[in-house]
């Protein structure tokens, strides 16, 4: 009878102590402390290493943005080491451009900039003698005595030597940047192949993935931002003009970079537009250019501004304005302008990390998400 009986089946393992309730939420909670602290040392050796990272991030940006022009020369039959100088020279030619006309345009309209400025000052002083409560309590020469005070003090010594450190950072920096940025152009393709040697099989192709988006979500953001930069600037540059507001060529630039860091960017460059009109026109030419820089940002959002960035990375607002945040406490200005392209690349690396089309599996669309 024992050859007909029946198999036993195999009773099932009991779950572990460390598999189920607490267990298993002490080790969910483990997991992502170790993955916290992981990111917190990266985000430490980040900033001590500011003066090396954000001069190779920037070289990486602006060598993904000018990318397609290099390789199309290069297809065109010219020399790499051709190719690769004239789009340095061409990158550096616009820099140095931009800032030329700066300097140029301030220095030539700066007179009458503090003339005007001076006679601001002095209705908004009128106005404050008409306000129901007294404002003359404030001692002008006490002022200007404690303003010289710290002009002699030791704070004022510190802070003027912190600024010759910060611009000798600042000259270092952009040494690097140049020099890294012309070895991302002549070599980008066999650096990244050499980076790549340690990896084989599906470990060698996402990174070869990763690498591709991310050139591809770089060079789509910048080249995007800059055209809608360009128009935000031109058509803001425009209406200064046409109500002759002093330095409207300097602040149309600063328009075209203040586009850069997306939602309080273009409203910090239109508040600034807004203060030179009221200083040199008065409260209605600031009203009016307060006008024409909504009108502008308007027409960028609805019209321009989907058609030039379909092809790039959309993040959510939300997202957006945390890294913004986050940027901006670690780096400051140039943390906020780096810290939304990089949201992007990180997401765009999520969204192809098992597949040129199939994001990781956590973040894969499981169920209709409509509300």
């Amino acid at each position: 009878m024992g050859l007909f009986r029946r198999p036993e089946m195999p009773t099932p393992a009991e779950p572990g102590l460390w598999s189920r309730g607490f267990g298993f939420v002490a080790t969910r909670s483990l997991q992502t402390l170790i993955v916290l602290a992981l990111v917190a040392v990266g985000v430490f050796v980040i900033t001590q290493l500011s003066l090396v990272f954000i001069p190779v991030t920037i070289a990486l940006i602006l060598a993904s943005a000018i990318h397609p022009l290099v390789a199309l020369m290069r297809r065109r039959g010219m020399p790499s080491i051709l190719a690769t100088w004239i789009a340095l020279i061409g990158i550096l030619a616009v820099l140095g451009g931009v800032v030329w006309i700066i300097v140029l345009t301030v220095r030539s309209q700066w007179d009458d900039l503090v003339d005007s400025a001076t006679d601001g000052i002095a209705q908004v002083t009128d106005w404050l003698g008409t306000l129901p409560f007294d404002v003359g309590a404030i001692d002008l020469d006490d002022v200007w005595a404690s303003a010289q005070d710290f002009l002699t003090s030791a704070s004022f010594g510190q802070g003027a030597l912190a600024g010759v450190s910060a611009t000798a950072s600042f000259f270092t920096g952009l040494a690097l940047m140049i020099v890294v940025l012309f070895f991302f152009l002549k070599d980008g393709p066999r650096i990244w192949e050499f980076l790549l040697r340690p990896f084989t099989g599906e470990s060698y192709e996402r990174a070869r993935r990763i690498g591709d988006k991310t050139v591809d979500v770089f060079g789509g953001y910048i080249r995007g931002t800059s055209i809608v930069a360009a128009a935000d600037a031109l058509g803001i540059g425009i209406g200064l003009a046409i109500l002759q507001i002093p330095l409207a060529v300097p602040l149309a630039v600063i328009v075209f970079l203040t586009a850069f860091i997306p939602l309080v960017g273009a409203t910090a460059a239109g508040i600034l537009a807004a203060l030179v009109a009221l200083v040199t026109h008065g409260p209605v030419a600031a009203l009016i250019v307060v006008g024409i820089v909504v009108l502008v940002n308007q027409l960028e959002g609805n019209f321009l501004q989907p058609v030039v960035m379909a092809r790039s990375l959309k993040l959510h607002a939300l997202v957006i304005l945390l890294a913004l945040t986050a940027g901006t406490i670690l780096g400051g200005i140039v943390g906020a302008v780096l810290s939304v392209p990089l949201a992007a690349v990180a997401w765009g690396i999520i969204t192809v990390w098992d597949g040129p089309h199939t994001p990781a599996r956590p973040f894969r669309k499981k169920r209709s998400e409509t509300v």
